[in-house]
C-alpha cells in the first residue's frame, strides 16, 4: 500500500555532477568500503539526490559491473528498471514510482530520519525480455557521516517463487479436491437422473486438479528456461469453443456472460495449444473475477496481419495495479502467494509462444488484454 504521506513521486532533485559525487565517494570510502564489502547482501550508500556514492562488492556482483561504474547512478538506472527513463527526471520521478517499494523506503527514511523496510518489485531490462526481481529493501539514515542513506537489498525472488507454487498446491488444488470430494458424496445418494450431471462435474474437477498441477510444473520449468513448446496446427474456432465450454459454467455461476467473437472465415494458426490455452484461460479467469454480475467478458480473435486474441471486460484497473500487473508476486487479492496469473501470461507468451502481450485500461473503454502471435504464425483460411 502507498503511504498516506508519500508524495506522487520523488521531487525531481538535480543530480550532482560526476566530480561532486566522486568527492563524496573519496570521503566515505576509507570509512565504509571494507566494512560494506564484508556483508553478503548488496548494500549502497546514497546521497540526498538518491545517487549511489558507494556500492559494495555484492551489489557490483549482482549487476556484473565494477563498483566504480555505479557511482553517480540512481537505483533504477543501476538495476536497469524498465521505468527509470519514462520521465525526464529519471528514476523516482515517474507516476508509477510512488508504488515502488524502494522509492517508498528511501523517501520515507529521508523524510522521517528513521529506518524503513519495504518489498520492491522491479522489472529489469535484459537482452531478450524484461526479467522480474523481487527484493526486500531497507533504507537507514547515516547522519553521522552527513546526509546519506544506507540502502540494503535482499533478493527474495526464490521466496516469492515458492509462495506462488505453495498457492497452487495448498489453495487451488486443495479447493478443487474439496469440491471433488463433495461431488462424490452427492453421487452416493443421487438418483439416476442426477448421476450423469454429477459425473460430469466430478470429471471436470478431476481435470482441473490435474491442470493446476501441470500448470505449476510447467511454469517452474518456464522460469528455468527448460520448457519445450510443441507447435502444431490449431483450429481457432474449435479452440475458442473449448475455452467457452470450460469457462461458461464459471461465468454463469457468478452471474456473468462469456462471449466469443470470431470472424466468419475459419482459420488455423501454428502454435502450442496447451500454452495458449493457459495464457487465455488466465486472462479469462482474471477478467471474470474483475467483472460485476450482469456484465459480459468478450474474447475476440483477429486474423488480419499477425493473429491476435483479445480479452475485454468493462472494469478499469487502478494505476497501482497497472504499474505492476505482470510481476510475479503482485496481486490485488488478499493473502500471500498470489500473482501467478498475469506473470505466467507474460512469460509463456513472450518467451515460449514468441508473441507479445499488452493491455489498455481506461474508465471510458474498460480493460483489454491483447495477445499477439508472430506474423509468421501461418494463420490462413481452412
Amino acid at each position: 500500500m502507498v503511504s498516506a504521506n508519500l508524495p506522487t513521486s520523488f521531487a525531481p532533485a538535480e543530480r550532482l555532477d560526476a566530480d561532486e559525487v566522486a568527492l563524496q565517494n573519496r570521503q566515505l570510502r576509507p570509512l565504509f568500503s571494507d566494512l560494506l564489502d564484508c556483508l553478503p547482501d548488496p548494500v549502497l550508500i546514497l546521497n540526498q539526490q538518491r545517487q549511489i556514492v558507494l556500492a559494495n562488492r555484492a551489489f557490483a556482483d549482482l549487476l556484473q559491473s565494477p563498483a566504480g561504474e555505479l557511482v553517480g547512478l540512481r537505483l533504477g538506472n543501476a538495476l536497469h528498471c524498465i521505468r527509470c527513463d519514462e520521465t525526464p527526471g529519471g528514476c523516482g520521478t515517474g507516476s508509477f514510482c510512488r508504488y515502488c517499494g524502494a522509492a517508498q523506503a528511501i523517501v520515507e527514511s529521508q523524510r522521517t530520519s528513521q529506518a524503513r523496510v519495504e518489498e520492491c518489485r522491479i522489472m529489469r531490462e535484459s537482452p531478450h525480455e524484461p526479467s522480474p526481481l523481487d527484493l526486500r529493501v531497507s533504507a537507514t539514515p547515516l547522519s553521522a557521516a552527513g546526509p546519506f542513506t544506507v540502502f540494503a537489498i535482499k533478493d527474495i525472488s526464490d521466496e516469492k517463487r515458492r509462495a506462488v507454487l505453495e498457492r497452487i498446491f495448498y489453495h487451488d488444488v486443495l479447493n478443487a479436491a474439496t469440491s471433488l470430494l463433495g461431488t462424490v458424496e452427492l453421487w452416493k445418494s443421487a438418483s439416476a437422473l442426477d448421476a450423469a450431471e454429477i459425473s460430469a462435474t466430478a470429471y471436470y474437477l478431476a481435470e482441473q486438479i490435474i491442470e493446476e498441477i501441470r500448470a505449476g510444473r510447467d511454469l517452474a520449468a518456464a522460469e528455468r528456461g527448460e520448457l519445450v513448446p510443441e507447435f502444431r496446427e490449431i483450429n481457432v474456432a474449435a479452440f475458442l469453443a473449448s475455452l467457452h465450454s470450460a469457462f461458461s459454467h464459471y461465468a454463469s455461476v457468478t452471474g456473468k456472460r462469456l462471449v466469443i467473437k470470431l470472424g466468419a472465415e475459419p482459420v488455423t494458426i501454428h502454435s502450442d495449444e496447451t500454452l495458449l490455452r493457459r495464457v487465455l484461460g488466465n486472462l479469462i479467469k482474471n477478467g471474470l473475477e474483475s467483472s460485476e454480475p450482469g456484465q459480459a467478458l468478450t474474447v475476440r480473435f483477429e486474423g488480419t496481419g499477425g493473429p491476435s486474441f483479445s480479452v475485454h471486460n468493462d472494469s478499469v484497473m487502478a494505476e497501482a495495479v497497472q504499474s505492476q500487473i505482470f510481476q510475479r508476486s503482485f496481486t490485488t487479492k488478499a493473502g500471500t502467494g498470489h500473482g501467478i496469473g498475469t506473470f505466467s501470461v507474460k512469460i509463456l507468451t513472450e518467451r515460449y509462444l514468441k508473441g507479445t502481450v499488452s493491455f489498455t485500461s481506461t474508465a471510458e473503454n474498460g480493460t483489454t488484454f491483447t495477445v499477439r502471435l508472430p506474423a509468421g504464425c501461418r494463420n490462413h483460411q481452412m
